[in-house]
């Protein structure tokens, strides 16, 4: 008898191991333990986002800039990433995602990453990694607004400018549509960030670039990218990186997360076939920077909606992100006489903000969306984008011009002509990009 009670004791364990039960206890998101497979994906999702500013924005735009001004843009990138990650554990993680007080601040219970909760709430996964894969999202997002103005923004300026930016601009808005503020509270859905992360980039970077002024010699000087395969190259690691940054906003290892890929690796697809395919007909050529920059409007225009829409809504929102942002880039240099250096308002700003609106259309049920929200139609869901939207802009416009102006009193914004002239590595830094001698 001694080996069939033993038997039947393991049977009854492994029962019980694998019975709903249990299997709802092991995954119950509301529960105080992490679940191992949603922590390892936000994990590995941080590692991605990061490696879409370093190196993948930093080659992206680097292979844009004049060869003198190369090695500027990864220092300006590392630095960026390094002053806003050190606030965003201080002060910037309490100011977005601390409880919810008045709608526009999160509260200061999580200084320096204090009274962390073992698990963050709503999902299954530690505090401390949701932290971590939110602090990728806050230091890519200053990092884009590097491209308008690369090639004669001062080093000093650029990195006390984007140190604030996050803490008046980025921690607010997140908290608005991500923390629970007045934004949430209206109904504004902004999956991955198209409102938080690129309409506040584009729209802070269109007004830095309108307060710096033009290049010199821009645009009757001709002035090309001086490597189109670094720029390809890093379009590459966005690319793949996207699929943290969207895929991660899920916040879970679900169809949720693998939805939210599949579209957005098929929203850059087609944004990238459209933008080469408009190049051929106007300019006779197709491009290597034009299906980088077409890629990269995709992924912007998809990002607020990724979680949201069926893929063949993701199709026609790739085309429409190349045709739209393809109008955009020529209307803020030959129309408005914006030097607005490598595009980012014309493909981050508009890409984001189109992606947003967009969004109120495609995410019923009729175009393979998930769906409204209780008490939510097409009318009332966008005009909850819409306000999100235009609030975080004109939120946007303004902080930066105070804050532009404001350090520029204390450090100036701009390089001299000289300076200008000899190129940002050596008069900025000291150093060559490329020893070519």
């Amino acid at each position: 008898m001694k080996y069939p009670i033993k038997s039947i004791g393991l049977l009854l364990a492994a029962s019980w191991a694998v019975s709903p039960l249990h299997a709802q206890q092991a995954f119950d998101p509301t529960t105080d333990v992490a679940n191992s497979g949603d922590t390892a994906w936000i994990l590995t999702s941080s590692a991605l986002v990061l490696l879409m500013t370093l190196p993948g924005l930093a080659l992206f735009y680097g292979g844009l800039v004049r060869s003198k001004n190369f090695l500027s843009v990864l220092i300006q990138c590392m630095a960026v990433v390094g002053i806003c990650s050190v606030l965003w554990i201080v002060v910037g993680y309490t100011l977005a995602f601390g409880g919810v007080t008045n709608g526009f601040l999160g509260n200061g219970l999580n200084w320096m990453l204090g009274n962390l909760g073992n698990v963050r709430e709503g999902t299954a996964v530690p505090e401390s990694a949701f932290a971590m894969f939110q602090m990728t999202f806050a230091v890519i997002t200053p990092a884009l607004m590097i491209g308008a103005w690369v090639e004669r923004a001062r080093f000093g300026w650029v990195v006390a400018f984007c140190a604030l930016w996050l803490l008046v601009v980025y921690a607010p808005v997140a908290h608005w549509v991500w923390g629970g503020g007045w934004l949430s509270n209206l109904g504004v859905l902004d999956f991955a960030g198209g409102i938080v992360v690129h309409t506040t980039a584009g729209v802070s970077a269109l007004v830095v670039a309108i307060m710096l002024g033009k290049r010199m010699g821009w645009p009757k000087t001709l002035m090309l990218p001086h490597s189109p395969a670094l720029t390809v190259a890093g379009a590459a690691m966005l690319w793949v990186g996207w699929f943290g940054f969207n895929g991660g906003s899920a916040l879970a290892a679900t169809d949720d997360a693998s939805s939210a890929i599949i579209n957005t690796h098929i929203a850059a697809s087609m944004a990238a076939l459209v933008w080469i395919l408009i190049e051929k007909f106007k300019v006779g050529k197709s491009t290597a920077v034009g299906v980088a920059t077409g890629a990269i409007a995709g992924l912007a225009t998809i990002t607020p909606a990724a979680g949201y829409v069926g893929p063949g809504a993701s199709i026609i929102i790739g085309a429409a992100a190349a045709i739209v942002c393809f109008m955009a880039v020529g209307l803020v240099k030959n129309g408005f006489k914006i030097d607005d250096s490598l595009d980012v308002f014309a493909v981050h700003g508009v890409g984001g903000m189109l992606g947003s609106l967009l969004l109120a259309l495609f995410i019923g049920t009729g175009f393979g969306g998930i769906g409204y929200n209780e008490d939510m139609a097409f009318g009332s869901q966008f005009v909850a984008q819409l306000i999100g939207v235009g609030a975080v802009a004109i939120w946007s416009a303004i902080a930066t011009a105070i804050l532009g102006f404001g350090i520029s009193f204390i450090l100036p914004m701009r390089v001299s002509e000289d300076d200008e002239r000899d190129g940002l590595d050596i008069s900025n830094h000291g150093e060559r990009a490329w020893d070519l001698d």
